[in-house]
This record gives structure tokens, C-alpha cells and sequence, in this order.
């Protein structure tokens, strides 16, 4: 369904720079906000290759608390379907969610609540796609707040949707140094972090154009990559 580009995306560990927390109670939760998550389905997916539809969004509940404000909670029952770059497959992944609005008026109070809901269900329905869109944070074995900002994660609001399926010239003004050579082979070079890195299929059987480039062997990520403060000097 999806390209190899998006896949080794898809894959990576999701940056902790990303990851918000908030307390509940005594217990600290961690998250992806809204907008994040569906930023990242636009830099992976490609705008107009996912949507949402909402199947249903119910009021669940409504009170008053001491300070006499309006409490309203809704759930959304929603899905989402992401097609291939061709829309000729997709897949289809469905969630609930919860949203609740606090506000002296009653209106303020349902529009809260609801596009809480709607936004929570968005993001539990996407993180069925993996890390990049939070399913790490359910798995309580991980720290995540204590990970390193090690090239784990591409900064992806520095790159396009299109880079995931070719080079653009962004990248290219990005990065001075001429890599037509790499590209001509089908590689890809994307900002990471501080770094350059190599993407593309067959990455180890082309190393000896790689190393020409000036990139580097990473064992532990298993990646080829440059420092940018390199490839500015």
C-alpha cells in the first residue's frame, strides 16, 4: 500500500521533542496534540491522499460544577481512509473518541466539547499507522520523555509531502553541495535533526556513491548521514 519512502518513515521512533504531557489526577499522561498528528498525515501521506468521515457524535453527559459552568462530553465514532499515491488501494482504520467542553454558555460548552472529541478520535484512529502518529505512548515500558533528540525522527515540517516520493528542489536548496549523482541512482537526501541523511532502496549497494558524498555509516541507526555544520563549511 504504501511506498518504501513512507514505510521507512512510518517507522522511525517518534521524536520526543513532539510528545506534550499533561497531569490527570496524580497520574502524568503524555500526547500528540491535534494539529501535530494531522501534519504529519499531510507530510506522509500527501495532502488529499487521507481523509475522515465521522460516523457518529453523541453527547454523553451534561453538568454544572461549583463554579457553575456548563460541563457537556460527546463521543465521535470516526474513520479514516488512506489511499496510495495512485488511489487505486486503500485502507481503513475507525476510532472513538472523547471531548469535553467547559463554558458559562451552553453553546460554547457543546462546541467544545465536540471538536474535542472529533480531534481525539482522529488521533486514536491514525495511530493504528504507528509510532509517527503516537501508538508509542501507549506501550508504558518506553520513557519517552527521557529519550534522547538522537536522528530518530525526520523534522518533517521542513519536508514537503512530495519528498516522500522524490527529491524536491526545497531539499536541494537546502543541502548547496551538488548530489545529482545520488539522486540520479534514486536516493533522497532529507534534513534529520542536525543532519543530512541518505534515503532510498538499495542504500547499502550504492555506499561507495554515498561515501564519495562525504556521508557517514551509522551502525546504530543503521543510516547514512552528514552533519549539516559540514555541509555548510
Amino acid at each position: 500500500m504504501f511506498n518504501d519512502k513512507q514505510n521507512q518513515v512510518l517507522a522511525y521512533e517518534l521524536d520526543s521533542s513532539r510528545i506534550k504531557s499533561r497531569s490527570k489526577g496524580n497520574v502524568s499522561l503524555s500526547y500528540l496534540e491535534g494539529f501535530d498528528v494531522i501534519e504529519t498525515a499531510n507530510k506522509i501521506f500527501g495532502y488529499g491522499n487521507w481523509n475522515y468521515n465521522i460516523t457518529s457524535l453523541t453527547q454523553v453527559s451534561q453538568e454544572l460544577n461549583h463554579n457553575q459552568n456548563n460541563i457537556i462530553c460527546y463521543k465521535a465514532v470516526l474513520n479514516i481512509t488512506v489511499h496510495d499515491i495512485q488511489h487505486s488501494k486503500s485502507v481503513t482504520s475507525e476510532d472513538v473518541g472523547f471531548g469535553t467542553g467547559i463554558a458559562k454558555t451552553l453553546a460554547d460548552a457543546h462546541e467544545g466539547g465536540a471538536k474535542e472529541a472529533v480531534t481525539d478520535a482522529i488521533k486514536r484512529t491514525l495511530r493504528s499507522f504507528g509510532n509517527q502518529f503516537g501508538n508509542s505512548l501507549y506501550d508504558k515500558s518506553r520513557q519517552h520523555q527521557n529519550q534522547p533528540h538522537y536522528n530518530t525522527q525526520p523534522q518533517t515540517q521542513q519536508i514537503p509531502p512530495q519528498q516522500y516520493q522524490q527529491p524536491t528542489q526545497q531539499v536541494q536548496n537546502n543541502t548547496p553541495q551538488d548530489y545529482t549523482s545520488l539522486y540520479n541512482i534514486g536516493l533522497t537526501i532529507m534534513e534529520q535533526g542536525q543532519n543530512l541523511v541518505v534515503v532510498g532502496d538499495d542504500i547499502f549497494a550504492k555506499k561507495d556513491n554515498i561515501k564519495a558524498c562525504g556521508f557517514r555509516w551509522d551502525g546504530a541507526t543503521k543510516m547514512w548521514y552528514k552533519p549539516l555544520e559540514q555541509q555548510a563549511a
